[in-house]
């Protein structure tokens, strides 16, 4: 073999293993990327030291009214026996909140927010609320566990506390949870509230109470256009602040 072609192949096995080395580096680097966003965005996801800006309807309210979190905030949700127990913020637009804690400052996690078309004071017929789906059940990560009927039976009450100041607090009672599209516009266009109930009444079988609803909405895994959606109702049992 002459010595150029030797020189050559030489050449290009250097090069071979420059590559697959460069190669190895990225898909390293990928990994340990990886590895650290997941856990930048779970450290920095809303913990329960949040819990101690929880407006309380019977005592006060000086600590909640005070906090930290801003004025947008409308309410504070907990479902009973979950992850689920966050304020509820309710932006300009409905993008405000996505990727924005309720102290105000970017997070990838953002905040649990109501629809910038809904009434912050949850007297609309039917609301919508978004979280991000979130790992180990933080933020809206409990929802898809509501798709299983004995896990919503036993997981059926919350609380909804409207306000910093709690001037008012409803309970909750979980009673469905769908996979739908988020194309659906009778569950995400909460002005249709009839059409809801239609949609609603199409897919379990019978009419919903004749009460307000509250709409819980998650993304699912898989599909982009893919959404877990627990639905609730907001009791008419309203509790006054002070009320003996």
């Amino acid at each position: 073999m002459a010595e150029g072609t030797r020189r050559c192949l030489k050449t290009l096995n250097d090069l071979y293993d420059k590559a697959l080395r460069l190669a190895l580096y990225i898909a390293l680097g990928i990994v340990f990327w990886c590895i650290y966003d997941a856990a930048y965005v779970y450290t920095h996801t809303l913990d329960k030291d949040i819990l101690k800006y929880k407006p309380d309807p019977y005592g006060d309210n000086t600590a909640a009214l005070d906090s930290p979190i801003t004025d947008d905030m409308v309410s504070w949700l907990t479902i009973d026996d979950t992850n689920i127990d966050y304020p509820v913020m309710q932006g300009r637009d409905n993008t405000e909140y996505l990727n924005k804690d309720p102290f105000g400052e970017y997070s990838l996690s953002g905040s649990i927010f109501l629809d910038s078309r809904c009434s912050p004071d949850f007297t609309d017929d039917y609301s919508l609320v978004y979280g991000h789906h979130m790992e180990y059940g933080k933020m809206f990560g409990a929802l898809d566990e509501f798709l299983d009927s004995s896990y919503l039976s036993a997981h059926s009450t919350g609380t909804l506390i409207i306000g910093k100041d709690a001037h008012a607090v409803y309970p909750l009672k979980v009673f469905a949870a769908l996979n739908v599209n988020a194309r659906d516009n009778e569950v995400f266009s909460p002005s249709e509230s009839l059409e809801t109930r239609k949609y609603l009444a199409a897919h379990l079988g019978e009419e919903p109470e004749d009460k307000r609803i509250l709409a819980l909405s998650t993304c699912s895994e898989g599909d982009s256009l893919a959404r877990i959606v627990v639905f609730c109702y907001i009791l008419d049992e309203q509790k006054q602040k002070n009320a003996n």
